[in-house]
């Protein structure tokens, strides 16, 4: 990776950990910097959702249009957190007497078949058959994060960007993240979002409840500030932009 000219790290955490790993192998002559990922943000918008596409997705997992709906996007496996995210959902019955609310978990559990039987048997286990839903795909994921009032990242190792964090804010949703690699980068914590204490079902609860009890108003103005954020720093256009006006001085052109 570093026997480049030029090294791209796609968050300041990767720029770090490169740093810290391969510092004797960088050179006066290597050049290193950080351009942070992008997504589509015409993609990831809210003018993109159709209303018969809102009223198949709320047909197709039978969704309430009465319940606090959490999402859980990412693969099946354990360093995504899965696990410690149903401990919260728990504790948000139990602890904080919620009960009306579904959590959508959305990912493959890629052969994973004995991980997902646990989280089934979790869900057994904490008495959350009503409250949970398991969807491996979607072909449309602006569409769920719409009809979501939360979105959730519970991973238990950092992650190296993290896009749904980035997602969730450019569709206006106020994210939950573990408070550790890029997510403390990409979320303007209590105010596009929150970042709760890593691998902490307490914390994670702590936050949901928090929302569940503030009003649409207060949640949409947290969206606002989340598309803000990802329009200023997070687009593809210019992360596209800055990486090409950096192939264009390395080519010396």
């Amino acid at each position: 990776m570093v026997r480049s000219d030029l090294v791209i790290a796609g968050s300041n955490f990767i720029f770090d950990h490169i740093h810290e790993n391969y510092n004797d192998l960088l050179t006066s002559k290597k050049r290193i910097l950080v351009i942070f990922r992008g997504i589509n943000t015409d993609y990831f918008s809210n003018s993109s959702v159709t209303n018969e596409k809102i009223s198949k997705i709320n047909l197709d997992l039978k969704l309430s249009p009465e319940t606090f709906k959490i999402l859980l996007p990412g693969r099946l496996t354990k360093w995504k957190g899965q696990e410690m995210f149903l401990e919260s959902l728990s504790l948000l019955r139990v602890k904080y007497g919620r009960d009306n609310f579904q959590s959508i978990i959305l990912g493959d559990h890629q052969g994973r078949k004995v991980y997902f039987k646990k989280l089934l048997s979790m869900v057994e286990q904490y008495r959350l058959n009503k409250n949970v839903i398991f969807v491996r795909h979607l072909s449309e994921m602006p569409v769920i994060y719409y009809i979501s009032d939360v979105v959730v990242s519970s991973s238990i190792e950092p992650e190296a960007f993290g896009r749904v964090s980035v997602e969730a804010q450019a569709m206006q949703k106020p994210i939950i993240a573990s408070d550790l690699g890029g997510s403390k980068e990409t979320i303007k914590d209590k105010k596009s979002g929150f970042l709760f204490k890593n691998n902490n079902p307490d914390s994670l609860a702590e936050n949901l409840n928090n929302l569940i009890d503030m009003g649409k108003d207060k949640l949409q103005s947290i969206g606002n500030e989340g598309r803000k954020n990802v329009l200023i720093k997070f687009d593809v256009e210019k992360m596209c932009q800055s990486t090409f006006a950096e192939y264009k001085k390395l080519l010396k052109i």
